[in-house]
């Protein structure tokens, strides 16, 4: 991508040069060898966060970045905020855009807000011809997550929280404290706004982010860490479960399930594993997933969705085949 011509470069202080370097080495551990030869939309709400985070990449990839701001509208003064980051841009020779939604946000507001935020964000990235979105989540975004998710008694996959990478968006700062970036947007004299959404206890993180801030026991960075590490394990366990089922005789065969007595969560993944292959649209959460395992167990017949799973011979064998249930038939008034 041909970016703008930029103004020459300032010389930064000692700690903003070290900061532009090791995001650069965050990004190069995420991307691969050739990180820098590739293009980077930045997510920029107009928080100390995404603004330093703007700031650091334009510093380490001058030409190579570009920007974009989501106004949901769903509060006043988020299209003001939004045209804050663009004059910043336009003062910086960022090339930038204001994203929002077709219609109105519907469902719950933060969760639907999410995903409409990332699909409005993937289509400008595939738009401008981008390799990767980059947004600000930091380590006290993943301490915070971490633990709702413990509060949802969410397994490994779950506590994994926040992941650096998935797809083609990137978090490198999942290390970085937020006091860190909020010293960095305030060390380079960058414009930012407090989202007045982060403090509405109305909201369960915003709740939890409070009662956070008056704590001094948990570690935010090394909770990141924690949560890296369950990835790496949450990725292993996938990686074994995707092995076992490749060296059935029936690996072919989608309607075959198999169990060679593997631990519990191995089988788990595999029963997932098989009925997304057997029918990709099926929704299948924690609950559904531990109901049909213990009736496949206890030699039931087990219902998920529109999908059967019958046990093939004696209780006790571990071959199971999954198929279509039968429609029910409508009912005749009377």
């Amino acid at each position: 991508m041909s970016g703008p011509m930029l103004p020459p470069q300032k010389q930064k202080p000692a700690a903003e040069a070290d900061a532009v370097a090791r995001l650069g080495q965050q990004l190069k551990a995420l991307v691969g060898a050739d990180w820098q030869d590739r293009d980077y939309g930045v997510a920029v709400s107009g928080g100390p966060d995404s603004m330093a985070l703007l700031w650091l990449m334009v510093s380490l990839l001058p030409g190579q970045v570009r920007a974009a701001t989501v106004d949901h509208g769903l509060r006043h003064g988020s299209a003001e905020e939004a045209r804050m980051v663009a004059g910043f841009c336009a003062r910086d020779h960022i090339p930038h855009a204001i994203l929002t939604p077709p219609a109105p946000i519907r469902g719950s507001l933060q969760a639907a807000a999410r995903a409409e935020r990332y699909r409005l964000l993937d289509d400008w990235r595939s738009q401008q011809g981008l390799d990767h979105i980059v947004t600000a989540h930091h380590a006290d975004d993943q301490l915070e997550t971490v633990i709702m998710r413990l509060n949802r008694s969410s397994g490994v996959g779950g506590l994994a929280a926040i992941r650096a990478r998935n797809g083609s968006v990137l978090r490198p700062l999942l290390g970085w404290r937020r006091s860190d970036l909020v010293a960095l947007a305030l060390d380079a004299d960058l414009p930012f706004v407090d989202d007045p959404s982060n403090a509405d206890v109305r909201f369960d993180r915003a709740r939890l982010r409070k009662e956070l801030t008056a704590q001094r026991f948990l570690d935010a960075e090394a909770a990141a860490r924690s949560a890296q590490w369950l990835a790496d394990a949450d990725a292993a366990l996938d990686w074994t479960a995707e092995r076992l089922i490749e060296g059935w005789p029936d690996a072919g065969d989608r309607a075959v399930i198999r169990d060679d007595a593997s631990p519990a969560e191995i089988f788990r993944r595999i029963v997932a594993r098989r009925l997304t292959a057997y029918d990709p649209r099926l929704t299948l959460r924690g609950s559904a997933l531990d109901g049909v395992i213990a009736a496949m167990r206890d030699g039931r017949r087990a219902m998920v969705g529109s999908l059967l799973i019958d046990r093939v011979g004696a209780v006790g064998g571990g071959l199971w085949r999954i198929s279509a249930a039968p429609r029910r038939k409508a009912r005749t008034p009377r």
